[in-house]
């Protein structure tokens, strides 16, 4: 019994090794077909694919606004208080108190990329970005403001 099992171990990691090796095998044998990117020298041409994680942004639009309103659900959603939220109590027109975005801190260096955050938003304030080169020797050029300086929410976003 235990010969037998032995031999199908092998003979299923054997049969696993081949098919991983066919697909090398393949680009070997067909070497017109480029399936390396050559970074950091395509830099210019370089395509991150629209699924790529990067690190959380705010995108503001061209008269300074966002769409966060200060709810913190990203911060409740992060597992690792990747991200914190502080917010202000601003006055309506009609006199009410309305709690609104003060400054959206958030720490490169403890993000996992998972996008947990920006699942959890309502208003799609926040999303993942595309950029992936965060070497830095001062460990505090990781500690980023999201919000512009003078940002305020957009019209409409409630």
């Amino acid at each position: 019994m235990f010969i037998k099992d032995y031999i199908s171990d092998v003979y299923k990691a054997a049969k696993s090794l081949l098919t991983g090796m066919k697909t090398t095998g393949y680009y070997f044998t067909h070497p017109k077909e480029i399936v390396t990117e050559q970074y950091p020298d395509n830099r210019d041409t370089l395509k991150m694919a629209e699924r790529f994680r990067g690190e959380v942004i705010m995108p503001h639009d061209e008269n300074n606004e966002h769409a966060c309103t200060g709810c913190t659900a990203c911060e409740l959603a992060c597992p690792n208080a990747t991200i914190k939220v502080i917010t202000k109590f601003d006055i309506s027109p009609e006199g009410k108190k309305k709690k609104a975005l003060d400054t959206f801190v958030y720490h490169l260096e403890l993000c996992t990329m998972c996008g947990l955050c920006v699942e959890a938003c309502p208003t799609s304030a926040i999303k993942m970005g595309n950029n992936f080169e965060h070497s830095v020797f001062d460990r505090s050029k990781l500690l980023k403001t999201l919000n512009n300086e003078g940002s305020k929410i957009r019209e409409g976003v409630e």
